[in-house]
C-alpha cells in the first residue's frame, strides 16, 4: 500500500519534510499547501494549495503539518474531521486545553496523530536509549541536557520552553521511561522579546532521577549535549554530530585506607561507538508510516506530546511565581 502524503507548511521545516517525503518508501508526496506560498520552490511540479481545505480535497491520506504553532488546533482538528492522519510537528499545540482537543479528535476518528519530537530519531539518543534498557549504566542518578544556540529568526510565536526545551522534556522522560514529576524554572528575556530567549529547569522524574536542562537563544555556536550518569560512568551523547561516548568508573585499588573508605568514583575507560547514522527526520516520517500501517513504530503518540507541553508550561509557571511545580503521576 502506499499512502497519499500531503505537506502544510512550506517554511524551513517544511522544505525538509517535503524532501524526505520524496524519499520514503510506500509514501507518496501529492501535493503541499502554504496560505504564503511556496518562498523554498518545495513544490517542484506538485498541486500547490493555499489551505488545508483544498489539499484535503485533493485527496490524501496523512499529512505532516508545519504551520506555526498557534494554527496547529484549527488544521489538525480539520484533518482528523476529513479523516486524515496527522503528523503535527512539536509543541503539540499553543495551549494544553488545545492539546487536548486534538487528542481527543484523533482518538474519536481512530485516527494516527503523532508528533515531530525528532530527538527519539537521533542515532545517538536511539543507541544510548537501548544501552540503558540493557543496564549498562546500572542506576541512573542524573539526566542533564544543554541545548544552546543563536536566535532561530523562523521562530516566532513560541519561546525557546516550547521551542527547544520541549526536546529535552520529552527526550529525557524517553530515555528514563519515567515521568516528570516536579520542576522549577528560571527564564530571562534578554533580546526584547515578549517570549522568553533562555531557561534553566531543575527537575525530578517519578522514578527519582534528577535532571537539569539548559537552553537558551542566546550562544553563539550550536550545542546539543544530554549528559546521563549512573553507578558505572555516564554516557554524552552530542546530538548535533550523532555520537555517543560511555566515561567508565574505573577501578582503583589503594592502600590508602581514608581513600578506600570514601565512597566515590574515577576515571576509567573511555568508548566512543561507532553508529549507523540515518536521518532523523527520515526516521521519524517512516515510523508515522508504519504507525499507520499498524506495524510496530516508535512513533511519538499526541499523547505524549501533550504530556511534554503540560511540563513545558509547569516550567513557565514556576518561572513566574518563583515556586517549584509538582506535575501527576502522568505529567499532567
Amino acid at each position: 500500500m502506499t499512502l497519499k502524503m500531503g505537506i502544510i507548511g512550506l517554511g524551513m521545516m517544511g522544505r525538509h519534510h517535503a524532501r524526505v517525503a520524496r524519499e520514503v518508501e510506500g509514501v507518496k508526496l501529492v501535493a503541499v499547501a502554504d496560505a504564503m506560498g511556496d518562498p523554498h520552490g518545495v513544490a517542484g511540479g506538485l498541486p500547490l494549495y493555499d489551505s488545508v481545505e483544498k489539499l484535503i480535497d485533493h485527496g490524501i491520506d496523512a499529512a505532516v503539518v508545519v504551520v506555526p504553532t498557534q494554527f496547529h488546533e484549527e488544521v489538525g482538528l480539520t484533518l482528523a474531521d476529513a479523516g486524515v492522519h496527522a503528523l503535527i510537528e512539536k509543541p503539540v499545540a499553543h495551549s494544553i486545553e488545545a492539546g487536548e482537543r486534538l487528542v481527543e479528535a484523533f482518538d474519536r476518528q481512530g485516527l494516527v496523530g503523532t508528533v515531530g519530537h525528532v530527538e527519539r530519531f537521533n542515532p545517538a539518543l536511539i543507541a544510548l536509549r537501548k544501552r540503558l534498557e540493557q543496564g549498562e549504566l546500572g542506576q541512573v542518578y542524573q539526566i542533564h541536557t544543554r541545548r544552546q544556540g543563536p536566535f532561530p529568526a523562523r521562530i516566532a510565536d513560541v519561546g525557546v520552553v516550547k521551542d527547544l526545551a520541549s526536546h529535552d522534556i520529552d527526550l529525557t522522560a524517553w530515555l528514563a521511561n519515567s515521568t516528570f514529576s516536579e520542576v522549577a524554572a528560571q527564564t530571562a528575556f534578554q533580546s526584547g522579546r515578549q517570549h522568553e530567549d533562555l531557561i534553566t529547569i531543575s527537575a525530578k522524574l517519578a522514578n527519582g532521577t534528577i535532571t537539569n536542562h539548559l537552553v537558551n537563544w542566546l550562544t553563539p555556536f550550536k550545542e546539543r549535549l544530554t549528559l546521563v550518569t549512573g553507578e558505572r560512568g555516564a554516557f554524552v551523547a552530542d546530538t548535533l554530530t550523532a555520537d555517543l561516548t560511555f566515561y567508565e568508573n574505573g577501578t582503583i585499588d589503594s592502600d590508602w585506607e581514608a581513600m578506600t573508605t570514601f565512597r566515590g568514583v574515577s576515571e576509567g575507560t573511555m568508548t566512543r561507538f561507532a553508529l549507523d547514522k540515518r536521518e532523523p527526520l527520515k526516521s521519524e516520517q517512516e515510523a508515522f508510516r508504519d504507525r499507520i500501517l499498524g506495524k510496530p513504530s516508535e512513533a511519538v503518540s499526541l499523547q505524549e506530546g501533550l504530556n511534554v507541553l503540560r511540563v513545558c508550561e509547569a516550567s513557565i509557571e514556576s518561572a513566574k511565581t518563583g515556586q517549584s511545580v509538582k506535575l501527576g503521576a502522568a505529567g499532567e
